[in-house]
């Protein structure tokens, strides 16, 4: 799930959906499948535990470009914080402190920034008209001014975000995934670009990879949770 959840499984924000708080996620999903054990988990936290698996890396960082900002974090193999204490909110640092307003109410979030609707609202301003996903696509392929710049802010707050935390946990890896992430082709070579301008002298910074799976990222990660308690 992409809201955010209380360790009962309880929406308590979801700012696309506000009709869905108060929901109890779980106690519903338990009484659709009253044979299956449920567990809740963010989407972006069980992206990073598929990604992580996938590549073999017990220290991982994932962002997850789509819509909004998703990601995760794993290190020593296991998702943290961990589900009973919230999910990783990469989506909502703070990159930009006059930046864009976020549907969290803040401004300057990673997701107000370099999401999808984020970046093509951009470009639409710069371009003066209205932008769909595959004309960025072609008009970045092309190197046409406008998609060049409004996807430049966007790589350079995902990279900062990144870099910022890669500062905190010391990943082996950064993984770059989502729907809009991997139909730009680039995007993450932009990225990976940026981070390590950002490195410091005796830091370099973790390699920044796509995706290996793509986006199914999370699913790929509810089936390892299904199986083992690896967000706990």
């Amino acid at each position: 799930m992409p809201a955010t959840l209380d360790a009962r499984g309880r929406v308590t924000a979801w700012p696309t959906r506000p009709s869905w708080v108060g929901l109890d996620l779980a106690g519903v999903l338990r009484g659709l499948f009253p044979a299956a054990p449920v567990h809740c988990a963010d989407d972006g936290d069980l992206a990073a535990l598929a990604e992580a698996a996938a590549a073999g890396c017990e220290d991982l960082v994932y962002v997850g470009v789509g819509t909004g900002i998703g990601g995760g974090i794993v290190l020593g193999g296991r998702s943290v914080p961990g589900a009973r204490r919230g999910s990783c909110e990469l989506g909502h640092l703070i990159v930009n402190q006059d930046g864009a307003l976020c549907d969290c109410g803040r401004r300057g979030c990673v997701q107000a920034e370099a999401s999808g609707p984020a970046t093509l609202r951009r470009a639409a301003a710069e371009r003066g008209a209205a932008v769909g996903f595959e004309d960025l696509r072609a008009a970045y392929a092309d190197g046409t001014p406008w998609a060049l710049s409004a996807l430049a802010h966007s790589c350079a707050a995902l990279a900062a975000a990144l870099v910022g935390v890669a500062e905190l946990v010391r990943p082996a890896a950064t993984v770059v995934g989502g729907g809009f992430a991997a139909g730009i082709p680039g995007l993450v070579e932009e990225v990976a670009r940026r981070a390590g301008a950002l490195a410091r002298p005796g830091h370099p910074v973790a390699p920044v990879l796509p995706a290996r799976l793509g986006g199914r990222s999370s699913l790929h990660g509810a089936v390892l949770a299904a199986a083992g308690p690896l967000t706990r």
